[in-house]
């Protein structure tokens, strides 16, 4: 009865790791004949487990979706990763993740064996969240609609609060990015007939309904986080700044964050920084704080600014200089 009940388990823990199984590969993963598979998979069955099953050359069986949630099987390292992950969503960027997050991470401490409860009490004494650095939040519901439409390939009419107002789009959902701070979706714009990146914080709840299936199209970069950060770090800005470091690009990418422009490698010895703002002064401050020597490729009204904010470091240093001689 041990080692039935053994098997079980393992083949829950299979069916949990993977959609799909042939039962000649649940067969050869446990060591069993393809009889005893199907009477393993009628008492998961009968213990509430919707193992769904396809006849045929081609069949196989797959973990259904049930009216209740069964027991999940988790290792130590999973176990560890959930309730870490659960602690952080409790205070994340996502609307009306927090409630559920605590519940959820309240059960799963209670499971918990005392070995692993102290790795996650000593994750959770060891931070402290930062208020106010999180960006604005999204919905939960509104992200996994987003996350579905994606998934299913289904085209969606969303309004979305750009420059100009609220703006009705149908697009095609391809890939949900995000920062520490904002969701970006990537998606097909029909109208528009091109690619564009969308903040989920600016689009309306509800989402419309979905449309009919589309055929994926090829993506707009082979990395999906570089478009995204190519899309929020030029496109919405006044200006746009071109900016040549006499550094090489592994000196000075750990400087730069994706989100605050995009670096390219020109040499061995050189790498060109791309990057967005509303505020010369903000770009001349940022580029500057970087710690390596540079030169303004575009646009020349970013020269003056860097000017003035020498200068004015400049008066700084001789201020602090006769203060504390």
């Amino acid at each position: 009865m041990l080692e039935t009940s053994a098997r079980l388990l393992r083949l829950l823990s299979l069916l949990q790791a993977r959609t799909d199984w042939t039962g000649a590969e649940l067969a050869d993963r446990l060591r069993v004949g393809l009889r005893t598979v199907r009477r393993d998979v009628e008492r998961l069955r009968e213990l509430g487990y919707p193992v769904d099953a396809t006849p045929g050359v081609a069949g196989g069986y797959r973990l259904g979706v049930g009216a209740a949630l069964p027991p999940l099987l988790l290792d130590d390292e999973e176990a560890v990763a959930v309730a870490i992950s659960l602690r952080t969503a409790a205070t994340g960027s996502v609307a009306g993740l927090e409630e559920g997050a605590v519940r959820a991470l309240a059960k799963l401490q209670q499971l918990l064996p005392s070995r692993l409860r102290h790795r996650v009490e000593a994750f959770r004494a060891a931070t402290v969240a930062l208020p106010g650095a999180a960006g604005p939040e999204v919905g939960a519901d509104l992200l996994a609609a987003i996350a579905a439409a994606c998934r299913d390939l289904r085209r969606v009419r969303l309004r979305h609060r750009g420059r100009d107002g609220v703006t009705v789009r149908e697009v095609e959902p391809h890939r949900l990015v995000h920062t520490p701070r904002r969701w970006y979706l990537v998606a097909w714009d029909v109208a528009k007939d091109d690619w564009r990146t969308f903040r989920v914080d600016r689009i309306e709840e509800p989402l419309g309904p979905l449309g009919a299936r589309f055929t994926p199209r090829l993506r707009p970069e082979e990395d999906v986080a570089a478009h995204v950060s190519h899309a929020i770090t030029s496109a919405p800005y006044a200006y746009q700044a071109r900016v040549l470091f006499h550094a090489p690009l592994e000196a000075v990418a750990p400087r730069t964050s994706p989100a605050a422009g995009r670096l390219e490698p020109v040499d061995a010895r050189t790498c060109l920084f791309t990057a967005g703002s509303n505020s010369l002064h903000e770009l001349a401050v940022h580029v500057a704080a970087k710690g390596f020597d540079f030169e303004v490729l575009e646009p020349p009204e970013l020269v003056p600014v860097l000017r003035e904010v020498r200068d004015r470091l400049d008066r700084a240093v001789s201020r602090g200089t006769r203060r504390w001689r």
